[in-house]
């Protein structure tokens, strides 16, 4: 479940750079590579991270995709490997940690946060990726086993040849490509909810129709949190002087910006929807209320002279000559009867019953 806000779980005085996990406990472990070029590919599922290593010796293109945070051997031994800053292996193991794009100069660090909207319980999960890119290698790091980038491994796999006979720096591209058209589908899903909620509220309002509504503009919140930074950053790597990152990959990231940006309007606009739909709820509520209030009133009005004529009749007074007819009370039934429907009908002739 997504929190907007989460505590830092770091203890004060901690030494930066290090490693600890952050976050949920997820027991699932798994390290698969993929190594490509133009004509070769191989794909491999390996035990431990070492088995890694010689790849990184390659010419060619190496993918390797990591599962579980939580084994913090494995991110130490490769920062050990390529020398990666204690800093950034510290934010790999930190699941809370916020999106960022970080150039050191022989690689790319970037943080995401990748969403799932679940239809059936109306509910945002969070996941937590890191990606390191460097000249010959894309390393990515996830806190839970995911299917986002799997399109890409069958884009490998197919052998489409602008992704096989490119460098690491496309390879990053296409996962940071990845997540962003992710937020498309989650927002997609999120707009569905949001018109499902409103057709509700505009039927029959609920307490509950308003649990759901502050809920929604929690998950939008959560969104927004996270699509802010990669907005801002994003141009980073697109206006980067490194080497790592060609003239090709700066055009498509600049493709990548401008999806951030539209993801962001859209975001803007369900945030107005939503408060437009808070008031929604409160306009309906009143004018249900204000419709209950006119039909009592209508209803003591057709009443107020009954009661009087029940009130005058029935006052104990000895001298009311007409009580002693005997087609007194019928004349008075036929009286109340007569006041009543002469009212009802003046109410609908004015439209107001």
């Amino acid at each position: 479940m997504a929190r907007l806000f989460k505590k830092s779980g770091r203890k004060p005085g901690q030494a930066p750079g290090s490693i600890i996990h952050i976050g949920e406990i997820n027991n699932v472990s798994k390290i698969q590579v993929i190594n490509f070029d133009k004509e070769d590919l191989s794909e491999n599922e390996i035990k431990k991270v070492e088995e890694c290593f010689p790849f990184f010796e390659k010419s060619n293109v190496s993918w390797i995709d990591i599962v579980g945070l939580h084994q913090i051997d494995v991110i130490e031994k490769i920062g050990k490997q390529l020398k990666i800053h204690p800093l950034v292996l510290e934010d790999i193991a930190n699941t809370y940690q916020h999106p960022k794009v970080e150039d050191y100069e022989n690689y790319f660090f970037i943080v995401m946060k990748m969403f799932r909207f679940n239809q059936i319980e109306r509910e945002l999960k969070t996941e937590h990726i890191s990606v390191l890119c460097g000249s010959n290698f894309v390393i990515s790091f996830f806190d839970k086993e995911s299917d986002v980038f799997e399109p890409i491994r069958i884009r490998i796999r197919e052998g489409r040849k602008t992704l096989r006979e490119s460098n690491s720096d496309y390879l990053m591209y296409t996962l940071l490509d990845a997540v962003v058209d992710n937020y498309f589908m989650v927002l997609e899903n999120i707009g569905e909810n949001i018109e499902h909620l409103e057709k509700n509220i505009l039927q029959n309002p609920k307490s509950s129709n308003l649990t759901s509504l502050h809920k929604l503009q929690d998950d939008i919140l959560i969104i927004q949190k996270s699509i802010l930074p990669l907005r801002r950053l994003i141009p980073t790597i697109e206006h980067s002087t490194s080497s790592l990152i060609s003239k090709t990959t700066r055009i498509y990231l600049k493709d990548v910006n401008d999806h951030l940006t539209q993801i962001g309007d859209t975001i803007d606009a369900t945030n107005i929807k939503l408060s437009a739909m808070n008031n929604l709820y409160l306009s309906v509520l009143g004018q249900k209320t204000n419709q209950a209030m006119k039909i009592l009133s209508l209803i003591a009005t057709i009443f107020i002279p009954m009661t009087f004529l029940a009130g005058v009749y029935g006052m104990n007074f000895q001298f009311m000559p007409e009580l002693s007819s005997p087609i007194a009370y019928p004349i008075v039934l036929a009286s109340m009867t007569g006041i009543g429907l002469s009212m009802i009908a003046y109410f609908k002739k004015k439209k107001l019953w």
